[in-house]
């Protein structure tokens, strides 16, 4: 089969491996869609993976093609989106149902080959079905869609909260969606690009302020009653954002942080201020893994997108073959590529 293989970091080439056999408890996945996240950037051009040589990939989706021994529950041709965490069900936290936070974990694409490629295998309670009104495009979003749903389960956003969303990248773009449909007024979308802005605006932001063009946080308080935000969500992953998520909260506010650090975090003299003297709320979240395994996270989705409640198809820009991959992550890491929201490899088409 073909695959995007990394053999080191920067160095990824497409060539022919084995199509892999499924193991006892899993199944072979014919891949239908399969996205560059944010972090296969860093993860690919910069860090590496946990080894070499490994397909990336784990934002995928695809069709049941075989099964290994004692697979129940599933058959060939299942339509389905793929969980990548592999929890190790033994430490206390996956006792606990926890499994974002399991001690020792396995993860597709990084850990284990992903896929970036024709075929990949994967434990079979990994495996969650996908309604056949939703297409294979849309359910490879459904992990970074359940990755901002598991930070919204942590908040108590209440109807009426006004909700800045910093950073409309794919995370932002469904963290605009969920903040909207637990009622946030007004829902404010911050980003510095305004096609981002645009497709804010297109799912329901009723403020959108660029932070290169005007003074992001007198807009917001504006926009507030001289307020600021009851809930600032972070989906940019940079300084800048996380200063402007501070800034922007009301006092004793709530600010989730989302986005992934390539290096130490110094917060701003003015954002540390607020975080300690008007006592906001500072929260992380990672990873989209709970109880039902992979999560009730991952069924409320397809159950919003299968009730046309959650719009899915804007997001999508590009579609790609494989053998582009090398050419892509070059142009992305040199920031070359052009505008665009989400990238899918469509390895079988």
């Amino acid at each position: 089969m073909k695959a995007a293989i990394l053999h080191a970091p920067a160095d990824l080439r497409v060539g022919d491996v084995p199509v892999p056999v499924p193991g006892p408890g899993e199944v072979l996945v014919k891949v239908g869609a399969a996205g560059i996240c944010g972090s296969d950037i860093g993860r690919v051009m910069v860090t590496g993976t946990y080894r070499f040589p490994t397909i990336p990939g784990h934002e995928f989706s695809g069709t049941v093609a075989g099964l290994g021994d004692g697979v129940s529950g599933l058959a060939v041709g299942d339509r389905a989106a793929i969980a990548p965490l592999i929890p190790c069900r033994h430490c206390q936290w996956c006792a606990a149902g926890k499994f974002s936070l399991c001690d020792d974990y396995d993860f597709v694409g990084s850990r284990r080959d992903g896929a970036f490629a024709d075929y990949v295998c994967a434990p079979a309670e990994n495996v969650v079905k996908v309604p056949a009104g939703v297409s294979l495009e849309v359910a490879a979003t459904i992990e970074p869609a359940a990755i901002i749903l598991h930070g919204i389960h942590k908040l108590d956003l209440k109807l009426g909260d006004a909700v800045a969303v910093v950073g409309c990248g794919a995370l932002g773009f469904f963290a605009l969606q969920f903040a909207r449909l637990s009622g946030a007024q007004p829902l404010i979308a911050i980003d510095v690009d305004e096609e981002k802005l645009a497709l804010a605006k297109s799912v329901g932001a009723d403020v959108c302020i660029n932070p290169a063009k005007v003074d992001a946080v007198a807009e917001v308080l504006k926009a507030t009653g001289g307020r600021g935000v009851a809930v600032s969500l972070e989906c940019a992953g940079s300084g800048p954002g996380r200063d402007l998520a501070v800034l922007v909260a009301k006092k004793q506010g709530k600010v989730m942080f989302y986005g992934t650090a390539h290096g130490n975090v110094t917060f701003a003299e003015k954002a540390f201020a607020r975080i300690v003297r008007e006592e906001l709320e500072v929260i992380g979240s990672w990873n989209s893994y709970s109880l039902p395994f992979p999560g009730k996270e991952w069924f409320d989705i397809i159950a919003l997108i299968e009730a046309g409640r959650l719009v899915v198809e804007p997001l999508i820009t590009h579609r790609a073959a494989l053998e582009e991959a090398p050419s892509i992550f070059k142009a992305l890491k040199e920031r070359t590529f052009g505008p665009y929201h989400k990238i899918l490899f469509k390895p079988n088409d």
